[in-house]
């Protein structure tokens, strides 16, 4: 998966986040200066990725890593700027009474367990997405956290994007109209396999290609539209239809190579999912359609694109009367606001949170509502069938 970690510069003022209603009592900060002492759990590509931008974000401090593959654990320990503890097993890490907080980035299917054993220690948890594996799993984190008072925030970094927050509020306050559809896709040509230094690493390195572990193409990238559908919708969906296979790639993979779902939501929208392994084109990309307009997103941009030419700035470009200023070519006009990559943005705002004992906006309950489209999205096409939306499938 590319990630784009850097700071983005793009103008309209800067729109604020929608979050922060009041939550438990804050957990002690051991540290000083309420610096955070954070343990990173899994220290593999996003886990030892994120670490590097931790060690840039003030008041957080990474002072343990944990990981069960002594040179993913050693190239974890690498990766921080202080001296740090190493772990093979998270419990230990979670023994340690000074560390205020956590950072899950194991597979898929430990991500419920080692947070519930996080929370149970009293840790604040930064889990990374899909939040939990199967109904069972989101069910009993859920419940876990409603009775606990720590901070819990789900790793949907584009929740915290103030560029995606902007569009959202623009969206909600009419500028496109009635949203009509929402079509999402995240392709790519590669067969998504790391390097595996010996066979006996190959399912604990290869585990998003294995059922048993992951949920595939629709849990570890399509979640995150998923997620943003339900967040502007202000909704979760009633049913989905998907298919998908292992058409191209054959290489004794569990999970499918590509993936189309449409998920209807109850005011009559549908949202389309696409997911490509053997082709490249369009790369990430989510666009939101009213019937007065639309917005068009990728990672770290967006642009407007109005139904009407009315509403466009016409003037005289080139000496073609008519021509549309700041009008890029195929996309619309760019909504130009300044924030910082959505997973730095993220951390900050896990931190942000921490400080101020409140529930972030990528939190548990939305985590859990994105953790539930993805298995219904997985059932649909596993079992060839429509999954309607279960009224139990969440804790009240």
């Amino acid at each position: 998966m590319k990630r784009r970690d850097f700071i983005t510069k793009t103008g309209l003022a800067a729109s604020t986040v929608v979050c922060a209603t009041s939550v438990f009592s804050m957990g002690n900060i051991h540290s000083a200066n309420d610096t955070i002492n954070i343990g990173v759990i899994g220290t593999g590509d996003r886990g030892g990725g994120l670490i590097p931008i931790l060690n840039e974000i003030p008041k957080l401090r990474v002072t343990a890593c944990c990981d069960t593959i002594p040179f993913r654990l050693r190239q974890g320990l690498s990766l921080s700027k202080r001296k740090t503890e190493g772990y093979e097993d998270y419990r230990k890490l979670l023994d340690n009474k000074q560390i205020d907080a956590v950072l899950i980035a194991t597979p898929f299917s430990t991500h419920a367990r080692i947070a519930m054993d996080a929370v149970d220690a009293g840790k604040h948890v930064y889990c990374e997405k899909t939040m939990g594996k199967g109904y069972g799993a989101t069910q009993n984190l859920v419940a876990k956290v409603q009775t606990s008072n720590v901070i819990f925030q789900t790793g949907h970094q584009y929740h915290s994007s103030r560029l995606y927050n902007h569009v959202v509020n623009e969206t909600r306050q009419g500028r496109i109209g009635k949203i009509t559809a929402i079509e999402c896709q995240w392709n790519r040509n590669g067969n998504w396999r790391r390097p595996v230094p010996d066979p006996k690493w190959e399912r604990m390195i290869n585990w998003r290609m294995y059922r048993e572990f992951s949920g595939g193409l629709l849990a570890e990238l399509c979640s995150h539209q998923l997620d943003f559908a339900n967040w502007v919708l202000e909704d979760k969906p009633e049913k989905v239809m998907g298919i998908g296979g292992v058409d191209y790639w054959k290489d004794g993979r569990e999970t499918y190579d590509n993936i189309h779902l449409i998920y209807s939501y109850p005011k009559g929208v549908k949202a389309t999912f696409t997911c490509l392994t053997s082709n490249a084109m369009g790369d990430y990309k989510i666009r939101v359609m009213g019937d007065k307009g639309s917005f068009t997103l990728d990672y770290t941009k967006a642009w407007y694109h109005p139904e009407t030419y009315e509403e466009k700035e016409l003037g005289e470009v080139d000496g073609v009367s008519g021509a549309t200023l700041n009008w890029e070519q195929g996309k619309g006009i760019p909504v130009e606001l300044e924030h910082q990559s959505p997973s730095t943005q993220a951390l900050m705002d896990f931190r942000d949170s921490i400080h101020s004992n409140t529930q972030p906006i990528s939190n548990v309950h939305s985590g859990a509502v994105a953790s539930v489209c993805v298995q219904m999205g997985l059932d649909a096409m596993y079992e060839q069938r429509i999954v309607h939306w279960n009224s139990n499938a969440l804790p009240r």
